[in-house]
C-alpha cells in the first residue's frame, strides 16, 4: 500500500503514535525484520518487558501502523504449542504526513509511468494525461466521487450550482513551477475517477483563476450518466 492510500487524519494518528520512544524501536524493528514478528521475539531482542512490548504492538495496530497475523509457530512444543502465534508486521514501510494533504508520491508515480510509455513511442503529453486518466480510474469508487475527493485530500465543498470548489491541490509545489503540465496531468485524473464513479468525464472543468493553494479544476455537478 502506497502512502497515498491513506487519509490525512490516519496519517496524522501514526505519526503521533511514534511519539513514543520505544514505539518508534518497537516499528523500527517490525519494519527492517521483513517478516512478521512475534512478542516475545521483539521483547527479547529489545530487551523490553514483555507486557509494555505487547501495549505498544496493538497501539501501532491500532492506528494502522501495522497490522496483525496468526500462525502456528513450527519449532513450538508442550502445552499451548498448537495455538497460533499472534504476529505482527507492517501496514506501510514509510509515514509521510504533510497539511494540506500532498500526494508528491501518486505524482510522480504517474509521471514515472508516462515516461515509461513515451519512451516506447508514445507522445510525453498524450502518455500523461492516458496515464493519468487510467490511475484516476484505479481511485474512483462508484456513486462516491465526493468520497474519492476528500480521501484524496482535494477537500471538496459544496457550490450553489450544486457541484464543487477544490479548496486543496495536492500536486500543489509541483504545480507551482509546472502548472501546464501539472495541471493537465491532475485534469486528465479527476476525469478518470469521475468517470469510475459514474459520472460523466466533462463534469471536471478547469478553473483558470483558481487562487493559492486551490485545485485548477471544480467539478459542476453531480448527475449520472444516463
Amino acid at each position: 500500500m502506497g502512502t497515498f492510500d491513506l487519509p490525512w487524519i490516519r496519517k496524522l494518528a501514526a505519526a503521533a503514535s511514534l511519539n513514543d520512544e520505544n514505539r518508534r524501536k518497537l516499528y523500527g524493528y517490525v519494519v527492517a525484520a521483513g517478516y512478521a514478528v512475534g512478542r516475545d521475539e521483539a521483547a527479547s531482542v529489545l530487551e523490553l518487558p514483555r507486557s509494555s512490548v505487547s501495549f505498544h504492538l496493538d497501539r501501532m495496530v491500532d492506528d494502522g501502523l501495522l497490522q496483525v497475523e496468526f500462525r502456528k509457530s513450527p519449532g513450538r512444543s508442550g502445552p499451548g504449542s498448537g495455538r497460533p502465534s499472534k504476529l505482527y508486521c507492517p501496514v506501510v514501510d514509510e509515514i509521510g504526513v504533510s497539511f494540506p494533504e500532498r500526494h508528491y508520491d501518486l505524482a510522480g508515480h504517474i509521471m514515472a509511468a508516462a515516461l515509461k510509455r513515451a519512451g516506447d513511442g508514445a507522445p510525453v503529453a498524450a502518455a500523461l494525461q492516458e496515464v493519468a486518466a487510467a490511475k484516476g480510474s484505479e481511485l474512483g469508487r462508484p456513486d462516491d466521487f465526493p468520497g474519492v475527493l476528500r480521501d484524496l485530500g482535494y477537500q471538496p465543498v459544496s457550490d450553489t450550482s450544486g457541484g464543487y470548489r477544490l479548496l486543496n491541490c495536492p500536486f500543489h509545489r509541483l504545480s507551482q513551477d509546472h502548472r501546464e503540465v501539472v495541471c493537465a496531468m491532475n485534469g486528465a485524473f479527476l476525469a478518470g475517477a469521475a468517470r469510475a464513479s459514474g459520472l460523466s468525464a466533462d463534469v471536471v472543468v478547469p478553473v483558470p483563476d483558481h487562487g493559492p493553494g486551490h485545485c485548477c479544476a471544480r467539478i459542476t455537478s453531480l448527475n449520472q450518466d444516463s
